[in-house]
């Protein structure tokens, strides 16, 4: 008997996307304020997702829309990061 499982699907913040889970990348505010890259997707805060895309990165930038979604002043560090991180996974 074959089980279908259930894939969570996440809105991206940038483009209003509903996609797999694991196709996005989670940015996080915690208690103290404090806005990181979530890589794992299971730091405590407030998250938002972001598609795996340098578009939906430029956007969220251009937009401040993390800003808004987390309530806290992104720094310019965690879309460097963003963009690393999906510039390293479409090397490989």
């Amino acid at each position: 008997m074959v089980v279908n499982r259930k894939i969570p699907l996440r809105k991206c913040v940038a483009t209003g996307e509903m996609l797999p889970k694991k196709s996005m990348i989670r940015v996080v505010r915690s208690k103290e304020g404090e806005v990181t890259v979530d890589i794992t997707g299971k730091k405590s805060g407030r998250g938002a997702y972001v598609s795996k895309t340098e578009q939906a990165v430029e956007i969220a930038r251009k937009k401040n829309i993390l800003d808004r979604q987390l309530d806290a002043k992104v720094p310019d560090e965690v879309y460097e990061e963003l963009l690393t991180l999906i510039r390293r996974e479409s090397i490989l």
